[in-house]
């Protein structure tokens, strides 16, 4: 049981290594994001990444992201790949990147199979092969190793040990694994954000390529990319009836600081932003929301805001509560208890959303 360092209070849904609770961070921000800050210096430090976004005065601008790094002579951005050499900015591209892929046989545990072609036929015969689950087809799941956010809950923290030293890949060779059973390509990490110029560019020349065939382009971020690349990531996911799924990680500015190390009004206007395009195409949809409920954390009050933010945007966007599994900096939390779990799906639907559900259900307890 953790003890919070401003208020003193223990309790078992606290973070040990985040060090304040939930009370803390809404009324006392500023000497609660102080502790945070710790926390988040730490867990970068053990990695070998930047503790903060860079911000040298003589160095090279890399604008992909929120972060906007201003990377100094022979340094790395927040991300752990973008390289100052020479005064030019290295280390990923349009041509190459950091990442790893594997297919996946539909339908898929996606957070949005329930509403999308592969896992529904939604969209059938344009964006779907069947009507119903495109059994005997496949995902092409791309894993970028790197992330612009540090979430100390990261479900998939690993990748922090290969962002620097792995390889890079090119596009074609990713090109290499679509074939004619897969029929979409989602990409997901970390997050796409640090790399989204390859993403793009593998996603425009696998489409060339397969030009009769049904390929979805599908997308999992944290939406803190620059918007100009979120507009190209929209066309693609409408234009081949796949999807981009937003993780919202938290309504209120300084609990998202606080747990992921990163302000969170980029995502907010990304996702506004993304949802202008639903009309386009609303079958099948093409934005789909995700929150993870972290306990302790995550409450019906932070759902009910999210929601609130979205419903207004549009109540038919697919909103999935998803259950908790401690890891990485965050491994003493529970597990996501059902009462929760149940009062956010509560708040979600009294805030307007039309479409929402409690994924992982298996997790909880």
């Amino acid at each position: 049981m953790a003890q919070c360092k401003l208020c003193n209070d223990k309790a078992p849904d606290i973070s040990k290594a985040l060090g304040v609770c939930l009370a803390c961070i809404r009324e006392k921000p500023q000497q609660a994001l102080e502790i945070a800050e710790g926390a988040h210096r730490q867990s970068r430090i053990e990695f070998g990444l930047p503790p903060l976004p860079p911000d040298d005065p003589d160095g090279v601008r890399c604008n992909l992201c929120v972060n906007s790094c201003k990377i100094g002579k022979n340094r790395i951005g927040y991300c752990g790949l973008r390289q100052n050499q020479g005064g030019r900015l290295a280390g990923v591209s349009a041509s190459r990147a950091n990442l790893s892929w594997y297919h996946d046989p539909l339908p898929t545990n996606c957070v949005a199979d329930r509403v999308c072609a592969g896992g529904t036929g939604a969209g059938y015969p344009d964006y779907a092969h069947r009507q119903g689950a495109e059994s005997g087809y496949k995902n092409l799941a791309v894993f970028f190793q790197a992330c612009s956010f540090n979430c100390l809950f990261c479900q998939n923290w690993h990748f922090k040990s290969d962002s620097i030293s792995s390889p890079t890949r090119s596009v074609r060779d990713l090109l290499k694994n679509v074939d004619s059973t897969t029929s979409c390509i989602c990409y997901f990490g970390g997050d796409p954000s640090p790399q989204l110029p390859y993403a793009i560019n593998a996603s425009r020349a696998a489409r060339d390529k397969h030009k009769k065939d049904i390929l979805r382009i599908c997308w999992e971020t944290n939406g803190s990319m620059n918007p100009k690349l979120l507009n190209r990531m929209m066309e693609l996911a409408v234009s081949s009836g796949g999807c981009v799924k937003f993780d919202l990680k938290a309504w209120d500015d300084n609990l998202h600081t606080a747990l992921t190390g990163v302000q969170n009004q980029r995502t907010l206007d990304n996702f506004a932003r993304a949802a202008a395009h639903v009309d386009r195409r609303p079958c099948p949809p093409p934005l789909v929301a995700s929150s993870l409920l972290v306990p302790g954390y995550i409450d019906a009050a932070e759902v009910a805001a999210i929601a609130r933010f979205i419903a207004d945007l549009d109540p038919d966007i697919p909103y999935s509560l998803l259950a908790f599994h401690p890891q990485f900096y965050m491994s003493d939390l529970p597990l996501t208890p059902k009462h929760l779990a149940n009062q956010c799906l509560t708040a979600a639907r009294e805030a307007g959303l039309k479409n929402v559900r409690i994924g992982n259900y298996h997790l909880l307890v």
